[in-house]
Order: structure tokens, then C-alpha cells, then sequence
């Protein structure tokens, strides 16, 4: 047996290796930095907190480098690590917490300190996010003394968000700002002008800021891939314009190209998407809810914004999108889907009504209006202050339902539309269908008080009077109409008026009518009719055969004859693939009719053998003829049912079904 090898002897260990001096590791931290390089960045930082610990350069380098790496949890991690620095990173720990989307909180961190121009900077972002634009705007104002970069960029989406488009054009004249300093700005402008509905502008300004875009990021040696996911903004939005312009197939095309080729920040093709599906409607269900399938959460089974999109759509944005998907799952008829979806709307959007105004649809399209009023009803007494518009969808869903009085009594809830004349008339209608017709006519009443004391210049008070007048006639109020028909003669001067005064009072007071008939002006060309005379005829006759010698001499003197209207001649229509200059053999005229019934039907022969007689030799001939006789009796009989019955089934058998002239109409299905 070989004997083993000896082992080597193992070296001795290597002494640790000094760590560099800490001059160089902040210079090779500070390179880093400058080359954008923040995972070399993190390390060298690293190296320097293991040497000093609790070094508050290194830790403040350590946290930015980790925002400017998009790595968000660590750099929030590190921050909640520190104890004992006199350095505060509350400002870091609120713009970590506002990138996390946890705006509340961010919020919540920016309140306990002082108010120096990046803590307002961040507090207006978080404001905007949150939807609190006046808010935002009066910090950004705030701010205009700062000369911070980009400011007025925010101010302007500021004010816009607001609503307070019509203040864009004072706040750049008082910053001295012009609209195309920057693509960035003048895009801004353009949604302020799209506000304002000055289309064309809006799209010459968006084309403006497009070619400004192409040339500053062109400069600055980005990608073309690059340069269109930066102005994807831009396309959206010149394609939202020709939408608004009535240029319907150009903006679908321009939608569909941006998604389909998918070179857009999250926010624009999430935008695109849901305009393209508003855009299409009802049309093609199936391809716009796999659309908007490219905008969840991939690992969630239910139908939930991804992450990156949700931080980045406003509350009204992301508001929108759900409303369309619960919209396109009801016209699919997925109630399951619908109904699941609609349940965790309320959560996500608590200061809206359109979770609720989604459960009513819900709720209706499962035939269950009578629950629906209730629901809606119960939130308009729980939350007066939005009870307006669940009041009128009420209302629409009553109405609907065949519930007139429920639907007048949600109506009737709303104060600041009473007056309105369309109000009015739905008020009424739905009163009188109700038959509560005295309820109809106070209806009436309070809408003349009101325009009889309001100061408006849209007077529309001889309308509704003359309304009023001609229900109260209708009901048999003829005193009331009689009034009402009085005061518009005398304040109007109505003729129409007038001729429905006459016509009422002459049902009460004859004496009265005639004296108000006086006042109209006699008409044109009735002087020479003989009115007495009109009145003791029994009126005209109709004679048969009559002669027409009034026209035929009229005629005769020298009047032209009407000539008679030539009949239009219709191109005649041939079946598809007919050519009438070749038409082929003619039909069988007899090819609707059943084969018996054809000239050329021959019916089958009779098979001679089965009349023989079978049997052993000698048989008697009187049997033989008598089975005969009897056979033939039989064969005759059966022979004439059998006759009628295949006739029978010959002509349901033979019988062609008629071809249908024309196609049934399809209906389409509107929102």
C-alpha cells in the first residue's frame, strides 16, 4: 500500500490591508456621484460608515444615491437606521414617503418643519397629487419670488387642474415667461386653451412645443426611442385634439398607434388607452377590456392599476379608467366582474359619487331599481352637500322604472333647478302621470312666483304661464286659466294669449268673450265673406261626377296645364352574378311545385310477382279466386291510404323554405 502524501503546510494568513485614507473615499464617493454611477456610490459610502461611523456626509450621499437609484425602501431604511445626527432628513424621509405614494403621511412629516423653498416645492407636489390644486397654486405663488427653476411650469398645470384655466395668460405675463421658453411649458398652455375650448390654437401651440421638444432632446444626445417616450405627452394630447375636433378616425388611428407601439411613459399610454376605449364605445367589448388589461397589476387576479401608473395618475385620472372598465364589463354582461369591481370603488375613491352612481347601474341592470332608489336616496340624506346629482339619477331611475312619484319627489329636492321650464315640465309630466293633478299645477304656481321676482335676463315667465294656462284649461280649471291668460294679454300683449282667454272665458261668460274678441285685428281678405250666410248653410256637398267646367275653362283662356308627373323609372335589379346580356336557360317554371304534381312525375311500377299465388299443385280454384278477389279488394284500399299519405308527406318533404327579401335590422346599443 503506497503510503499518503503529506499535506502542505497551509500559509500563514494574509495581514488585513489597511482601508484607504477617508479623503480618497469622499473623492471616489464625490466622482461617483458626479458620473451618476449611485450603486458605486453606495458602496464607496458604505466603506466610509464602516471607518466612521454615523458620518453624516456619508449617510446623507448613502440616501441620495439610493433616491437617485430609484431604490426607494432602502433609502428609507437607511434614514429610520440614523440615531444620534444632528443633521434632520425629515425632508428626505417625506419625499421617500411621496415617491411610495403614502401622500398623507409625506404631508404629515413637511407640517413639522420649517417652510424653506424645497420643503414648499415638495408640499405643493404633494398637494397636487392629492388633488388640492387651489392649495397648490397659492404655494407656487409663494414661490415666485424664489426664481425657482421650472416653477411657472407647475403653476400653470396648477391652475389648470384648478379649473382656473382663464388665469394662465395673466400669471405668464406677470412671471414675463413666454409660451414656448420650454416644450415642457408650452404643452402646459395648450391644455389651457383646450380648457377654453380654442382647439386649433391648442393644436398649433402642441405642434409648436413637439418640434421645441425634438430640437432641445435632440441636443442633449438622447435616443429617438428616448426622445418619442419624452414627448409621448405631446402625441396624446395633439390626438385628444383632433378627437375634440370631430376627427373621430384619425384620433382612433393616432390612440392605437401610440399603444400599439408602446414607446410612452406609463401615464400617456394609460391615457391613450382609456381615450381610444371612450373613443370606440360599445364597439369591440372584448379587445377594449384586454386593452385596458395592459394598465393592472400582472400578478393580481383582480382588476387593480399597476403600481407604477397608479402613482402617477391624478385621483380623477385613475377615477376614470375604473369607471370605463365597470361601464365595459356591463355591456359585456359580466354582472360578476362588474359587481366585484363596483364594491371596492367606494374605498379607493371616497370623496366621489360615482362608486355609488355605479352600484345604481348595477343594481338596475339586474332589475333591481327598487333597491337602487333606496341605496341612492339613503346617500343623498347622508351626504347632502353631493345629493344633487344622486337626487337627478334617482329620479332618471324611477322614471324609468314607472315610479312617477318617487321620481317627482327626488325632483323636487333639488331647489336651485325648480324654476327651470324643463324641470318644470318633467315635474309636471310626472305629477299628472301619478294623478296628483293639483300637485302639477303648485308646480306651476311656484315656478311663476319665482320668474315674477327674479332678476334675470332670461325671461321665461310668458312661457310657463302659458303652459300653466293651457294644463289648468286641460284639468277643467277654467277660472285659473282664465286669470293667468288675462294677466299675459295685459302684460305681454300675447295674441295667443288673447285667443285663449276668449276660448275659456266663452265656456263662463259669453257676454265677457265677446268683448275681449273685439280686441283682435280682423284678418286680411275676409271682408267680402258673408258670415251670416256661412252660418245657415249646412256646409258643402260632395257631388259625385261633378263637371269640372270652372278648371277646363280657366284652362281654356289661356292658363297652361299642369303636366303630369312622369313616373320615375328604376333601374331594374338583377340577382348577384346575373348578367342580363347572357342570361342562360330559363327556370323550370314547375321548380316550387312537389314532384306529383310535376308533368314529368312518373310513378313507380308494380312489382308483378308479388300478385302470384304460391302453393302446392291441385289447389281449388274457388279458394284461389276468392283469395284473389279479396287480395285485390285490399291492395286497392291500402293503395288509395297510402296514396294520400305519401301526397302528404311529399309536399313537406319537397317544400322549400321561402328566402328571407331582406336582412334584419341590427340595433346598436347605445352608453
Amino acid at each position: 500500500m503506497a503510503p499518503k502524501p503529506k499535506e502542505k503546510p497551509k500559509g500563514a494568513p494574509s495581514p488585513l490591508q489597511p482601508p484607504p485614507p477617508i479623503e480618497d473615499l469622499f473623492t471616489s464617493l464625490d466622482r461617483h456621484i458626479q458620473r451618476s454611477e449611485f450603486t458605486q456610490a453606495v458602496k464607496v459610502a458604505n466603506q466610509v460608515l464602516s471607518v466612521a461611523t454615523g458620518d453624516e456626509d456619508a449617510i446623507r450621499c448613502k440616501v441620495v444615491a439610493l433616491i437617485k437609484g430609484d431604490k426607494i425602501e432602502e433609502a428609507l431604511s437607511t434614514i429610520q437606521s440614523v440615531q444620534k445626527v444632528s443633521f434632520d432628513f425629515s425632508f428626505y424621509k417625506a419625499y421617500c414617503l411621496y415617491r411610495q405614494n403614502k401622500l398623507d403621511e409625506a404631508l404629515e412629516v413637511l407640517e413639522k418643519q420649517d417652510k424653506t423653498h424645497p420643503i414648499m416645492l415638495l408640499e405643493s407636489q404633494i398637494l397636487y397629487r392629492l388633488g388640492k390644486m387651489d392649495a397648490c397654486v397659492d404655494i407656487c405663488r409663494n414661490l415666485q419670488r424664489a426664481k425657482i427653476d421650472s416653477l411657472e411650469i407647475n403653476l400653470v398645470a396648477g391652475l389648470i387642474s384648478a379649473g382656473r384655466a382663464s388665469e394662465v395668460q395673466g400669471t405668464l405675463d406677470t412671471l414675463k415667461v413666454k409660451a414656448t421658453s420650454s416644450f415642457e411649458l408650452a404643452y402646459n398652455i395648450a391644455c389651457s386653451l383646450i380648457e377654453g375650448n380654442k382647439h386649433k390654437d391648442a393644436e398649433q401651440l402642441l405642434l409648436t412645443a413637439r418640434r421645441i421638444g425634438q430640437e432641445t432632446l435632440t441636443e442633449e444626445n438622447l435616443a429617438d426611442d428616448d426622445i418619442e417616450i419624452e414627448l409621448a405627452p405631446i402625441a396624446v394630447q395633439l390626438t385628444y385634439v383632433q378627437q375634440l375636433l370631430g376627427h373621430t378616425q384619425e384620433a382612433v388611428g393616432g390612440y392605437t398607434d401610440i399603444v400599439n407601439r408602446n414607446l410612452a411613459d406609463e401615464l400617456s399610454l394609460a391615457v391613450a388607452v382609456n381615450n381610444l376605449i371612450a373613443v370606440k364605445g360599445p364597439k369591440d367589448i372584448s379587445d377594449s377590456l384586454r386593452k385596458l388589461d395592459r394598465l393592472k397589476e400582472k400578478d393580481s387576479q383582480k382588476f387593480q392599476l399597476a403600481h407604477a401608473i397608479d402613482l402617477k395618475l391624478s385621483p380623477k385620472q385613475k377615477e376614470t379608467i375604473y369607471v370605463n372598465r365597470v361601464l365595459l364589463l356591463l355591456h359585456a354582461n359580466k354582472m360578476d366582474q362588474a359587481r366585484e369591481l363596483v364594491a371596492v370603488l367606494p374605498e379607493l375613491f371616497p370623496e366621489s359619487v360615482m362608486p355609488v352612481l355605479l352600484q345604481a347601474a348595477v343594481l338596475v341592470r339586474e332589475n333591481k331599481a327598487a333597491k337602487a332608489e333606496e341605496m341612492l336616496g339613503q346617500f343623498a340624506e347622508k351626504f347632502p352637500e353631493k345629493s344633487k346629482i344622486i337626487l337627478l339619477a334617482r329620479a332618471q331611475v324611477a322614471a324609468a322604472a314607472g315610479h312617477p312619484q318617487i321620481a317627482a319627489e327626488s325632483l323636487s329636492k333639488v331647489p336651485d333647478i325648480q324654476h327651470m321650464p324643463a324641470t318644470v315640465a318633467t315635474l309636471v309630466a310626472l305629477k299628472e302621470r301619478a294623478g296628483d293633478i293639483n300637485g302639477a299645477a303648485s308646480v306651476f304656481d311656484s315656478a311663476i312666483r319665482w320668474w315674477k321676482t327674479a332678476m334675470t335676463e332670461d325671461d321665461q315667465l310668458s312661457v310657463i304661464m302659458q303652459e300653466a294656462a293651457s294644463f289648468k284649461l286641460r284639468h277643467g280649471k277654467e277660472e285659473d286659466a282664465a286669470h293667468l291668460y288675462e294677466e299675459l294679454v295685459k302684460s305681454h300683449g300675447s295674441i295667443e294669449a288673447l285667443v285663449g282667454l276668449i276660448t275659456t272665458v266663452a265656456r263662463v261668460n259669453v257676454d265677457k268673450a265677446e268683448a275681449y274678441e273685439k280686441q283682435l285685428k280682423p284678418l286680411p281678405g275676409l271682408k267680402g265673406v258673408d258670415v251670416d250666410g256661412l252660418e245657415r248653410t249646412s256646409g258643402a256637398k260632395h257631388v259625385e261626377d261633378a263637371p269640372h267646367g270652372g278648371l277646363s275653362e280657366a284652362q281654356e283662356d289661356g292658363k297652361t296645364k299642369e303636366k303630369s308627373k312622369k313616373k320615375r323609372k328604376r333601374k331594374q335589379r338583377y340577382p348577384k352574378g346575373f348578367d342580363p346580356a347572357n342570361p342562360g336557360p330559363p327556370p323550370d317554371p314547375e321548380r316550387w311545385l312537389p314532384k306529383r304534381e310535376r308533368s314529368s312525375y312518373r310513378p313507380k311500377r308494380k312489382d308483378k310477382r308479388a300478385a302470384q299465388v304460391r302453393g302446392s299443385q291441385g289447389a281449388v280454384v274457388r279458394e284461389k279466386s276468392e283469395a284473389s278477389a279479396s287480395a285485390t279488394n285490399s291492395n286497392s284500399s291500402n293503395l288509395k291510404s297510402n296514396q294520400g299519405t305519401s301526397e302528404t308527406q311529399g309536399v313537406s318533404q319537397n317544400a322549400k323554405p321561402s328566402r328571407p327579401q331582406s336582412k334584419s335590422s341590427r340595433k346598436k346599443s347605445r352608453n
